[in-house]
């Protein structure tokens, strides 16, 4: 782990694509460690590698310490990296999946000083992500026992749209 940095690893998990689904971030810093997720009904597992992200730099208060956000992701990692989500923001999303998520995550990152993104392979050898698959995996598995599933609301409200412009 690197010092004076604030490491988070972040998976997404769904049971169907779409279907159920959980996310899982794990956060180090100074020692400290703070695991957090959550599970929806029925979303994708896009969605949930976004939320992922959103959700663990919600829970970030310290918005000058160095911040290294690693994700099995390439759709998360990519579009950060590659810069794609300046252009969307330039077509106003027209045509982009998951744009609610997307603008929440351009929001979240503006705050902070120095944030990276970096791929990691999935179900790799990276003990981290590994830990984050198991934890979004028991997250939908368990609320679905308890029935305390979220909802995905804009991923419903839209599925609903798209099945009815189809009759």
């Amino acid at each position: 782990m690197k010092k004076d940095c604030i490491e988070v690893y972040t998976d997404g998990a769904c049971s169907g694509n779409p279907g159920k689904g959980g996310w899982a971030a794990i956060l180090i810093y100074n020692g400290c460690i703070k695991k957090i997720s959550d599970a929806y009904r029925k979303t994708t597992n896009n969605r949930m590698e976004l939320k992922a992200v959103i959700e663990s730099l919600k829970s970030i208060k310290k918005k000058d310490i160095p911040i290294v956000v690693h994700s099995d992701s390439q759709y998360v990692v990519n579009c950060i990296n590659n810069a794609y989500i300046e252009k969307w923001k330039k077509t106003g999303f027209k045509n982009i999946k998951n744009p609610d998520l997307w603008k929440e995550l351009i929001d979240l990152i503006a705050p902070f000083k120095h944030i990276r993104f970096e791929w990691v392979k999935a179900h790799a050898s990276n003990a981290l992500n590994n830990e984050c698959d198991k934890i979004a995996v028991n997250a939908y598995l368990s609320k679905d026992l308890e029935n305390q599933l979220g909802i995905d609301t804009f991923y419903e409200k839209q599925e609903r749209t798209l099945t009815n412009n189809k009759s």
